[in-house]
């Protein structure tokens, strides 16, 4: 038994070298001086005039410091397990080794994620996210898929805590989607869903053919920042069409008997968004205004990729051999992930929201190059 403590002392001081690592990738000291220049400023006079400008040096000021309490807890779970380790030895108590092996588990777990957590260094990583999914032809099967695809990414945003609301909903002729918008939000939203960008593909025997066949459908999910008001984005007002229509999502009473419902055109891109989560038109108005911000902010960093690999995504058409992600229910069962070969036999776990696992795939491969986008 003592040789099985042994190692994993000599694995718990490996990782302390990873930790420190970790800490000075994340600045530690750097975030914790500017943690004390924004208390600073939130603690002058006339701070809370400004609002909205309040709100977000309070919001940063809460994101350095679960940056710092993320980092602390881990050094200080390590030291828990060091003592635990060298309690066990000197005692050679048996009755340790469980508890040893599951909190070893859960360290390594703690320390991968927040290790995945440094590589979300980009421009916007620490957005909001905007989450657009359009199902591909197909008709009533493909517009299934994309309602099944909304509900993953519901699930999904629900498991990492991120609040989700419903910007812009079109529902399918007979069931599903035509369109839907979501925006996640919470840390690192977009950092983490920016993976997801891409189409993705469906095969199952069909609920809706009589002939009980089996069909392959196709979605596109785009995937942007939130852009904060602090980012100038210069958009001419005479460049903009704005239509405006009655909605037709869920929304009680209210929602079909006014035309409050918004649809922006971008003319010289052909870019086209849409806002109808809102009660008021002028709700929407701005709403629609910021998704149209987003996109054309991400569409200039995109031309400029050979500088900026943040935003990079594989949009290509919603068709087959383009598909970033296979979903196969029959005849067996199993997700992969055609950028990372990563793949997972429990479909219904994977719909149920559980993406971290193609998610942190994607991350490392990013980090490292090895990214497969042919």
């Amino acid at each position: 038994m003592t040789v099985e403590f042994d190692q994993y002392r000599l694995d718990l001081e490996s990782m302390e070298n990873d930790i420190t690592e970790m800490g000075d990738s994340l600045e530690i000291p750097k975030v914790k001086l500017k943690i004390e220049e924004l208390e600073a400023v939130s603690a002058k006079d006339g701070f809370w005039e400004d609002l909205e400008n309040s709100q977000k040096v309070l919001q940063e000021i809460k994101q350095l410091k679960d940056k710092v309490a993320g980092f602390e807890g881990l050094k200080s779970e390590w030291e828990d397990m060091s003592t635990l380790v060298e309690l066990a030895i000197d005692e050679d108590d048996e009755s340790l080794l469980s508890e040893i092996e599951a909190g070893y588990k859960k360290l390594e777990t703690d320390l991968e994620n927040m290790r995945l957590e440094t590589l979300l260094s980009g421009k916007y990583d620490a957005n909001n996210a905007i989450i657009s999914i359009h199902p591909g032809a197909g008709g009533t099967e493909a517009q299934d898929w994309a309602s099944m695809l909304l509900r993953m990414y519901q699930r999904w945003g629900e498991r990492r805590g991120f609040s989700v609301e419903t910007l812009d909903f079109l529902a399918g002729d007979e069931a599903g989607v035509k369109s839907v918008t979501i925006q996640l939000s919470g840390p690192n939203a977009y950092g983490y869903a920016k993976c997801e960008k891409g189409v993705h593909r469906l095969v199952r025997i069909s609920p809706f053919d009589a002939s009980g066949r089996r069909h392959t459908s196709f979605a596109s999910v785009d995937v942007m920042p939130e852009i904060n008001d602090d980012i100038e984005v210069n958009i001419n007002p005479e460049d903009i069409r704005v239509d405006t229509f009655r909605a037709s999502g869920a929304g009680g009473q209210h929602i079909n008997k006014t035309d409050s419902a918004i649809r922006m055109t971008h003319i010289p891109t052909g870019v086209v968004v849409s806002c109808q989560n809102e009660r008021s038109q002028h709700q929407n108005r701005e709403t629609a205004m910021k998704m149209l911000k987003a996109k054309l902010v991400e569409m200039a960093e995109r031309e400029q990729m050979e500088k900026i690999e943040d935003l990079k995504g594989d949009m290509k058409d919603i068709a087959w051999g383009s598909q970033i992600r296979s979903y196969v229910f029959h005849p067996y069962n199993m997700v992969k992930d055609h950028r990372t070969n990563f793949e997972v036999g429990n479909i219904g776990a994977v719909m149920d929201g559980d993406l971290d696992g193609f998610i942190n795939a994607y991350l490392k491969a990013a980090n490292t190059g090895n990214l497969n986008l042919k």
